[in-house]
Formats: C-alpha cells, sequence, structure tokens
C-alpha cells in the first residue's frame, strides 16, 4: 500500500478526536440521535463509533444527497436500515427535498419517550436530537434548509463546522449540531476509497490519477455504458492492472486533455474526472449496496 493511501486509512486528526470525547459527554442530554450519511455511500460514511457512542438513543438515519444516489439502489438501503431499527429517510438537503419527512421522523423514533413524558404529565417539551455525521456529508445544509434560515456556517471543504450549537428547528424540536468527524482506522481500503471518490477527504493528500483509475474501473462495472455514454470512449479495456489507465487516457485523448508532444495529461483528466463525477454529470450513481 502506498503512503498516500496510508494518510487515507489512518487520517484522523486531533480536532476530530476531541469531537468524539464531546459528544459522548452531549449524549446525556439527548434524546435521538439523527446521523447524517451520504446516500451514494450508505455504508462507508456511517460512522460506526457513533453506534457505540450513542447506546440504546433512538436513531435516525437520513440517506442526504439522495438525488446524486441510484434511486433503486437507495430503496435497498432504506429497507435494509429500517431492518436494523433505524427510522430512515432518503433526502436532498441542498434543494429541500424530503426534509418536510424529518420532524415525523424524529417523532417516531422518540415515540416511547414521548408516551413516557405524558404519562408523567410531562407535555409538549422539544425533543432534542443530536446531529452527527461525517465531513462533507451536508450537515451544515440540511440544518440551514431544515431550520429556513442560515444557522450554521457551510463550507465546501471536509471538516469546515467547527463548534457546537444548540439550534432551535421549530416547537418539536432543539438539534445540538457537532463537529464532522471520522473514526480513527477505516476498516478497509476500499471504505477508504469510497469516501475519498465522493470527496470527503481533503484531495490534497491524495493520488488524483490512482484515484480516478480505480473509480473507472468501478463504473465500467457496475454501471456500463454510463462512462462511453459521457464521454463518447470505448469502455472495453484489457483486464488488469493497466485497465484504469488505459480508460483515463483514452478520456484525455478525446477531451483533449494533452500536453505538449500530444502526450495524455493524465493528472488533468483524473480531476475531470473526479469532478464529472461528483457533479453527477457521469450520471446517478450508487457506489455500494447492502450485502
Amino acid at each position: 500500500m502506498s503512503d498516500t493511501k496510508e494518510k487515507i486509512i489512518n487520517w484522523y486528526p486531533g480536532h476530530m478526536a476531541k469531537a468524539r470525547r464531546q459528544m459522548q459527554e452531549d449524549m446525556k442530554v439527548i434524546d435521538v440521535v439523527v446521523e447524517l450519511v451520504d446516500a451514494r455511500i450508505p455504508y462507508s460514511s456511517k460512522n460506526p463509533d457513533v453506534d457505540a457512542i450513542a447506546g440504546g438513543k433512538s436513531r435516525v438515519l437520513l440517506l442526504n444527497k439522495a438525488d446524486m444516489a441510484d434511486p433503486a439502489v437507495t430503496a435497498l438501503w432504506k429497507a435494509h436500515y429500517e431492518s436494523k431499527g433505524f427510522v430512515v429517510a432518503a433526502i436532498d438537503a441542498r434543494v429541500g427535498n424530503g426534509l418536510k419527512t424529518v420532524s415525523e421522523c424524529i417523532t417516531t423514533a422518540c415515540k416511547e419517550k414521548i408516551e413516557r413524558d405524558r404519562s408523567r404529565g410531562i407535555l409538549n417539551r422539544p425533543l432534542r436530537a443530536m446531529i452527527v455525521g461525517i465531513p462533507n456529508v451536508g450537515k451544515s445544509t440540511f440544518i440551514n434548509s431544515f431550520a429556513g434560515k442560515a444557522v450554521a456556517k457551510t463550507g465546501n471543504k471536509p471538516g469546515v463546522t467547527k463548534g457546537r450549537q444548540w439550534i432551535r428547528l421549530n416547537k418539536q424540536v432543539e438539534l445540538l449540531d457537532t463537529p464532522g468527524i471520522l473514526w480513527p482506522k477505516f476498516e478497509s481500503a476500499e471504505v477508504g476509497r469510497r469516501i475519498a471518490w465522493i470527496g470527503s477527504v481533503n484531495d490534497q493528500i491524495l493520488i488524483t490519477t490512482e484515484m480516478a483509475e480505480q473509480l473507472l474501473v468501478f463504473l465500467t462495472d457496475t454501471y456500463p455504458g454510463a462512462v462511453s455514454g459521457y464521454y463518447g470512449i470505448d469502455e472495453a479495456a484489457e483486464d488488469g492492472p493497466e485497465r484504469g489507465a488505459e480508460l483515463l487516457a483514452r478520456i484525455a485523448a478525446r477531451r483533449g486533455c494533452l500536453r505538449k508532444g500530444g502526450e495524455p495529461d493524465l493528472e488533468r483528466a483524473a480531476s475531470m474526472v473526479t469532478d464529472d463525477f461528483r457533479s453527477v454529470r457521469i450520471g446517478r450513481i450508487s457506489l455500494e449496496r447492502p450485502q
């Protein structure tokens, strides 16, 4: 494994360790944990630390950026996590799709607590929800859209949310925002690769050409015709370790990504492929399916 891959797998900045400890402390006053994952990678973008920290708290799972994912695969993930006891909704926080169901999801997840409060004469106490998620899954955008105003700072760089804040969303829900956190070690290089493809790891620590080559191999295997349809190249390539490089070189030639002398500019083509995937130009793609 290359040094760069090691950086991807073991990347765990100190501020994220601090956020994890704070999250454990805050859990004492929380009724429900609302976790955002990226609908393109609902398993790889789901932080396994949260399951341990949340304990027996009620759980809501939001499959964000569902507009970028394969809708048929998203339906499979929704059923998968519902079978594990989560209340699940597919949303697109950027334009607000699905957000009307979130309050209902929180109320459903906290049904037993609400009934216990009523039996004790406690009425209309707002539910306290903690929102968590790894960097760049759209957490701040979700809060802003859900609250109807810009209450949380947003940005396009992983980990832009620095502090914690309570946000009154409506009469029913108070939300505790937390910085995005990653786990100390990805369980496999494959998980790290998917996280990198969606942009949740700083691209500056990655080998861009290697990442794009691996993405092209995945796309041609899983979504035949998507790459050829968008770039106008022949997807067929010799099966082997150079297959991704061959596809990338064809795209570079087709799109005029060339150096002096006509040599393909693979780094430029790789950046283009990565951006095309993240911008949904190649199509609505899911990078993993439930086992």
